[in-house]
């Protein structure tokens, strides 16, 4: 449980830092390398949460390959996951109170917290599907860098493994559940407590349910599809799957 908070507050700092990064670049370098920006950034969470150590629930989709071969139950699987996702959501909480009280939301006149309000918006805009969808590619690519990581053997060669797919899947668009418990709740402390309303922004869907219904319930959906179907599944099928 502790090292799920810690992951959870290790993948803010990665979403923290990527607003931080690219909330005032010049629009004349291209919405492009804004995204590379982004997801060069925040490519620090994964690193902190597998470099450091720490519990993460999107990685742990790999798991699935474990049951497949019968080292562990679904059962025992089920029960960390919903243990990690529970403290996942706890350590993320934890700091975007923590970035709301700090203050560093005033940053550029207050422009860093425009851009948070922004981006939680957009995040509870999108359709179901839509969000399922990026959920799958997000947690493709995040189990993808896990386990690359974990065939490195020197510190560097695991940033190398974890850097490549981390920014990709930032910068393509995808949704990763656990990034969201920090990016929807820093928008919506935002909003509600510091009455910021960006100019053109809709932040009536900009609530705990449209959260819980429109962004995170289906990104986590996602996410699992993408982790334990697409990677966990896919190489057990390749090289543990026994003969008949």
């Amino acid at each position: 449980f502790v090292l799920g908070m810690m992951a959870g507050a290790y993948i803010g700092l990665g979403a923290l830092l990527s607003a931080t990064v690219t909330f005032d670049m010049d629009p004349a370098l291209g919405l492009g390398l804004k995204k590379l920006m982004a997801g060069s950034a925040f490519s620090l969470g994964l690193m902190l949460v597998v470099i450091a150590g720490a519990e993460l629930f999107t990685g742990n989709s790999l798991m699935v390959s474990s049951v497949m071969v019968g080292k562990v139950t679904w059962r025992k699987v089920l029960a960390k996951w919903w243990l990690v996702y529970l403290a996942n959501f706890i350590g993320s909480m934890v700091l975007a109170l923590l970035f709301y009280f700090s203050g560093l939301w005033k940053t550029g006149a207050s422009a860093l917290g425009i851009f948070a309000v922004k981006t939680a918006c957009a995040k509870v805009n999108l359709s179901f599907a839509e969000a399922v969808i990026r959920g799958v590619g997000c947690n493709w690519l995040v189990c993808l860098a896990v386990w690359m990581a974990l065939a490195a053997r020197q510190t560097v060669s695991k940033i190398a493994a974890i850097y490549f797919p981390i920014m990709g899947f930032v910068a393509i668009g995808f949704e990763h559940c656990i990034a969201n418990m920090y990016f929807i709740p820093v928008g919506i402390f935002l909003n509600r407590w510091a009455g910021i309303i960006p100019d053109g922004t809709d932040v009536t869907l900009l609530t705990w349910s449209a959260f819980l219904v429109k962004n995170l319930i289906p990104v986590t959906i996602g996410n699992i599809i993408g982790g334990a179907v697409f990677v966990g599944l896919g190489y057990w099928g390749a090289y543990l799957r026994p003969s008949k």
